[in-house]
């Protein structure tokens, strides 16, 4: 009995280890979130604000491996494109938990579609090009007798035509007359 002793003693020495106390529980992992922009979203101009929020409050964020400041735990950060698709990383820390990551796709297209302006009196269809970072021809094709016409002249047809894609400040010939 005596030689067990011993060997008891040991088996509830390490049973009485830590006791019945669970571990405590790992640290919740940053969370992130981005509210803008969307995912795969297309944007005209060459620079687009990243926004987001992060939680804990405190936790640190990075757009495109830079630094973007925190308040609150809401984020933002310029972020400047190249034409065509960007893949725009994020990223958020705090030490002692698991870090956040996000990807997003912005395509920027700077490219303009030209618009349907048929029918529109001309110096309005210059105005609605010109708004659009495109250069205006206005080309008057009715004739000798459109000029005896009572009324505005109106947009006949574009050239390019209507739908085509272009780049800003391709020039858009209106060929006008008062009727078409």
């Amino acid at each position: 009995m005596l030689r067990a002793l011993p060997v008891l003693l040991a088996v509830l020495a390490l049973a009485g280890c830590g006791g019945d106390d669970p571990p405590p529980p790992d640290p919740a992992a940053v969370r992130l979130t981005i509210e803008a922009p969307a995912d795969t979203s297309t944007v005209k101009e060459d620079t687009v604000e990243l926004r987001g929020r992060v939680q804990p409050v405190r936790a640190a964020v990075e757009v495109g491996g830079e630094a973007a400041a925190v308040s609150g735990g809401a984020f933002s950060k310029t972020v400047k494109l190249e034409q065509g698709v960007n893949v725009i990383d994020v990223s958020a820390s705090m030490p002692g938990r698991s870090s956040a990551f996000a990807a997003l796709r912005v395509t920027y297209d700077p490219r303009v579609r030209i618009p349907d302006l048929a029918g529109t009196v001309d110096e309005e269809a210059a105005r609605r090009i010109d708004k659009l970072g495109l250069d205006v021809e206005l080309d008057a094709v009715g004739g000798l007798f459109d000029e005896l016409r009572s009324g505005p002249r109106r947009v006949c047809e574009s050239d390019p035509p209507a739908g085509t894609v272009v780049d800003p400040g391709s020039t858009v010939t209106l060929k006008t007359a008062k009727t078409c």
